[in-house]
């Protein structure tokens, strides 16, 4: 894969998981304020909202959002930087609140709108820089073939700590 398709694809899988990720927290919510707050904990309580729960619509369509997100994730950390992921992927903070307040109703105080507006000037930060500057995400030392097997011309590194000194004798 080109570096040109390798960028391209890191960014349309990040915007799928920033995308699905948000959204399907979102209908989460909404699901679970639909369903109503659970405050009896007995047991046959517990099942009429666990019924509650996974007869909702909203719960399902966040779930599959969620689904979504997850494969895309596993997809982009196959090759692209953790460093690089998990920081970007934070603008979804601020679609969460977008989405909170136009489908939630949410209302959002300036406090909070000024959190995620820094949010957003990190994740700038962050999605300049390459996605993968070690090279398909790992490191030349991460390089390797099965588990427990490491690149056939690598060294082997050892550590030698210096002996303790025997401890002086007062007298």
């Amino acid at each position: 894969m080109s570096l040109k398709g390798f960028h391209t694809e890191t960014y349309i899988l990040l915007a799928l998981m920033v995308f699905f990720g948000s959204l399907g927290n979102v209908l989460l919510s909404r699901g679970m304020k639909q369903t109503g707050e659970i405050i009896d904990f007995s047991p046959s309580a517990l099942a009429g909202a666990f019924v509650r729960v996974f007869t909702n619509g909203s719960i399902w369509l966040g779930i599959a959002s969620l689904l979504v997100f997850f494969a895309s994730y596993l997809l982009l950390l196959s090759w692209a930087d953790f460093s690089y992921v998990q920081p970007a992927s934070a603008i979804g903070y601020a679609l969460v609140a977008v989405l909170g307040y136009f489908m939630l109703g949410e209302f959002i105080s300036p406090t909070r709108w000024t959190g995620v507006l820094l949010i957003c000037a990190g994740v700038l930060l962050v999605g300049g820089t390459d996605p993968s500057p070690s090279g398909r995400g790992r490191r030349d030392s991460q390089q390797a073939g099965a588990p427990g097997e490491g690149r056939r011309d690598a060294k082997l590194e050892t550590l030698t700590l210096p002996s303790p000194r025997a401890p002086r004798g007062r007298g």
